[in-house]
């Protein structure tokens, strides 16, 4: 359902708030779940976007395979999990939906902590979604020539500064933070305009955010899971102060309009910035969790990515070592016997070194564990002095 309140524009809404309250009827369970609106700019949006992500995965699908930051993979139908298109379309664009056009958008402009849920799901929810459906990577594969020159873009010097992870945790909660304590809280319901380009403003930061530190898609740099990890939770405190300084304000937010719409239901405007504040604060935490579930997903693939690369390293090296050994008994003559000494005496001073290595390979050896060889662990196995 439109309401008069949201469609008016600046004009209208002026006249709505002088003839008394013209908004929406009071907030109910049901009236939660049946209110509607319609932006017909974010459903443009929504809808572009999910035919384009739909139809980049539809090819890739024919092709057979995917390219990940410039690299080969094998040609496999499934490669392109199907969870990316759910992750993109399914809760993506599906919490845009939700942010903008379900009873969220049509009482944001009513009711305070109806806008907090709105932010919450725009700078946390929605940038998680869309980054863990790879969009970069299914671009670069269908575009590989574009893809090539994103890639450049995204691998050069001013991109790795501006993504540096204190400049994005900082723009994560500086937006939503000036957003709330300036004009600009109260300029949203007065122009379309700023509306949309407010709602494209703080999903950016998120998505900055979350592509960075899940390191789904090429990035500028890639940093641990561990320092990911660290800097949520930095995260989890800004969020926490930003929630908590608008409990404390003893200023009303956006007082003059508020008090010009004159909502007869409800909280009172003091107790709604209050629970406003307890939503920004308690739900922006709850919503890291599917970011931390993501991190340590990635980082248990991670460890056995590593397991796996060094295993194969390890099984090189036997199989090269196998190799030497095998190679003198080969090309000694029949019904003799090559040993060391005499084998010494025929090679070449350029083979003097694999002749040595055979020599110390008749010593008995202590097989060693993987990651006894790692460098990231070979000093706790250091004999001690």
């Amino acid at each position: 359902m439109r309401t008069a309140l949201v469609a008016a524009g600046a004009p209208g809404l002026t006249r709505a708030l002088a003839a008394g309250y013209h908004g929406p009827s009071k907030l109910t369970v049901t009236r939660a779940l049946t209110e509607w609106t319609l932006d017909p700019w974010m459903l443009v949006l929504i809808v572009i976007l999910g035919a384009a992500y739909l139809a980049g995965v539809r090819r890739v699908r024919r092709a057979g395979g995917v390219r990940r930051a410039g690299q080969p993979q094998p040609r496999d139908k499934t490669a392109w999990s199907v969870a990316r298109p759910i992750w993109f379309c399914g809760f993506g664009l599906g919490f845009l939906v939700i942010a903008t056009m379900s009873w969220v958008g049509v009482y944001q402009p009513v009711l305070m902590y109806a806008r907090a849920v709105q932010t919450v799901l725009l700078v946390l929810l929605v940038p998680l979604f869309l980054a863990l459906g790879r969009p970069l990577t299914l671009a670069t594969t269908v575009f590989p020539r574009a893809g090539a020159r994103l890639e450049a873009v995204i691998r050069c010097r001013p991109a790795r500064i501006l993504t540096f992870p204190a400049i994005t945790t900082f723009a994560l909660v500086a937006v939503p933070f000036a957003m709330y304590f300036t004009s600009w809280y109260t300029a949203v319901f007065h122009s379309t305009t700023v509306r949309e380009l407010t709602y494209l403003v703080l999903m950016a930061p998120g998505y900055l955010f979350f592509w960075t530190l899940l390191r789904v898609d090429p990035v500028p740099k890639e940093y641990s899971y561990a320092v990911s990890m660290w800097i949520t939770g930095a995260e989890v405190i800004g969020d926490a102060f930003f929630g908590i300084a608008v409990i404390a304000d003893q200023n009303l937010i956006g007082a003059p309009y508020y008090h010009a719409l004159a909502r007869p239901w409800g909280p009172t405007l003091a107790t709604d910035q209050v629970i406003a504040g307890g939503v920004l604060w308690i739900l922006g935490d709850l919503v890291g969790l599917p970011f931390l579930a993501a991190q340590l997903i990635h980082l248990m693939r991670e460890d056995e990515s590593d397991a796996a690369r060094i295993d194969a390293e390890l099984d090189a090296q036997q199989a090269q070592h196998a190799h030497l050994q095998a190679t003198p008994r080969a090309t000694a003559t029949p019904g003799t016997t090559a040993t060391p000494g005499a084998l010494a005496a025929t090679v070449t001073p350029g083979d003097r070194a694999d002749v040595d290595d055979l020599n110390d390979s008749n010593q008995p050896q202590v097989p060693q564990l993987w990651w006894e060889n790692d460098p990231r662990f070979t000093s706790r196995f250091k004999p001690s002095s």
